[in-house]
């Protein structure tokens, strides 16, 4: 029988995983998280459920159908807590997993070797950093709105929500309903910038009109919650001494650089700030999938990579939302389960939310003025702390063009967190400080042939592997 393993149980992982099932695979989802859902679909905990859940996710009536559907399947097996250590591809895939709590040290080994793997692996935050922005009580956007739903935290009571994009909606509307107080949500591109990115070709937009309605509530939110909503202009400091107590707010020129002489404190003790989303890549990557200039998957139309037998779908392929993630986990799972051509409705979809991804990057794309920012001690990469001036004089000092060279010299995004928060921010500041303006080698912040920590006593100990094997019986 056909097996298919997908990494990722969000919207795009979920829906590749029933269509693979449609198929006629055996599946296999892992998550490293203990709940389905992913970050789109974070939720309180099945022990402590909300009667009001669906108030706070739009498609939630969708993904409990999803879910359950999955779950009630004897074929599908749910591997949670399941996190993704290493992918090998030099005789077919193999995809190396820990069992267990994300800090344990007893998790249990497992190996599976698929006849196709499925990565929707998604996205996080990208966050441009700004003088304070290592203060405590400065959050991603996506930090603050997992804490709103999954713990129902907020996460102050004054709070700024800074950055790009549409995403910045739904986090203000989940802070208002955790009780903190929004002063603000404040988009860096202009009225006119946003305006020209979403009304060209307006007819295209018909078949997203749901994405209409969606907006619609969130607007509806900001009024009811009265929260301004204010463009071109952004959080370009925080201040503070044990934790953020406030904010500089500048307006901005449409390159994104601050413009002199309106800036204005503003007392908070919280800010949240998102500039958009990076594609969370190291799996793919060390599976060797190609991947575009933007740094994305490069896929085919039916989703499959560069890598024979892997398939990618949902932000990892382009940041284009819900409706997107759920068309190519359509595609995906469904040629990775084996069947030959069909899904011609996903594909229409794919091919509608697609051009609204463009939409998205044309209204509010990160624009290059932003460094304009930055002081020369304003901490970069927060594991090494290492300082956009160490980083610049670096560049100029050495006259290197490789990042790699760079990067050992000043260590910045060779930390914990191997660069997630930290590695475009590093490329884009090194390129710019490089004497022709960019850089001439293949290094990659997603390189990780670990992908991510994990203890020499986990793989010393051939215990763990030949317990979980035995359990597994004829899995």
């Amino acid at each position: 029988m056909r097996q298919v393993v997908i990494v990722g149980a969000g919207p795009a992982g979920l829906a590749a995983a029933r269509a693979a099932r449609g198929a006629g695979a055996d599946v296999v989802l892992l998550d490293s998280s203990d709940a389905l859902g992913g970050q789109f679909w974070r939720h309180l905990p099945e022990s402590r459920p909300s009667q009001h859940e669906k108030r706070l996710h739009h498609g939630w009536d969708r993904f409990r159908e999803l879910r359950d559907s999955l779950e009630a399947d004897p074929r599908v097996r749910i591997v949670r807590g399941g996190q993704v250590w290493a992918i090998e591809t030099f005789a077919g895939v193999a995809v190396h997993v820990v069992v267990g709590e994300s800090d344990g040290a007893l998790r249990d080994r497992e190996v599976f070797a698929p006849d196709a793997l499925v990565l929707a692996t998604g996205a996080h935050d990208r966050t441009l950093p700004f003088p304070g922005w290592d203060l405590p009580g400065v959050f991603t956007g996506g930090a603050a709105q997992a804490l709103a739903k999954g713990e129902r935290i907020a996460v102050g009571q004054r709070v700024i929500v800074a950055g790009a994009g549409p995403f910045l909606l739904p986090v203000a509307q989940s802070l208002a309903s955790t009780g903190s107080t929004v002063l603000a949500v404040l988009e860096a591109n202009s009225a006119g910038s946003i305006i020209r990115g979403w009304s060209r070709r307006p007819w295209e937009l018909i078949p997203a009109s749901g994405k209409g309605m969606e907006l619609v509530g969130y607007a509806a939110g900001q009024l009811r919650h009265r929260i301004p909503y204010r463009t071109g202009r952004a959080v370009v400091a925080a201040h503070g001494t044990d934790r953020v107590e406030s904010v500089t707010v500048a307006a901005l020129n449409a390159d994104w650089s601050p413009i002199p002489g309106s800036e204005q404190r503003v007392e908070v003790d919280a800010v949240c700030v998102s500039h958009g989303f990076t594609p969370r890549l190291e799996l793919a990557v060390a599976a060797g999938c190609d991947l575009s200039g933007e740094g994305f998957v490069v896929v085919d139309d039916d989703q499959l990579t560069s890598t024979p037998g892997v398939y990618a779908a949902g932000e990892i392929t382009g940041i284009g939302g819900v409706d997107l993630a759920i068309a190519e986990g359509e595609i995906a799972g469904r040629h990775a389960g084996g069947a030959l051509g069909g899904a011609a409705s996903a594909r229409r979809r794919r091919r509608v939310f697609t051009g609204f991804a463009k939409r998205i990057e044309a209204a509010h794309g990160i624009k290059p003025g932003w460094t304009g920012w930055l002081t020369e001690p304003t901490i970069v990469c927060r594991c090494e702390e290492v300082t956009c001036g160490a980083i610049r004089q670096a560049a100029r000092t050495t006259r290197s063009e490789s990042l790699r060279s760079l990067k050992l010299t000043t260590r910045a995004g060779l930390g914990i967190c191997q660069g997630r928060m930290c590695g475009r921010t590093v490329e884009d500041l090194l390129g710019a400080a490089s004497t022709e303006g960019s850089l001439q080698d293949d290094a990659s912040p997603h390189r990780r042939p670990i992908a991510f920590p994990l203890r020499l006593g986990e793989l010393a100990d051939p215990t763990r592997q030949l317990e979980h094997e035995t359990s597994k019986g004829t899995q």
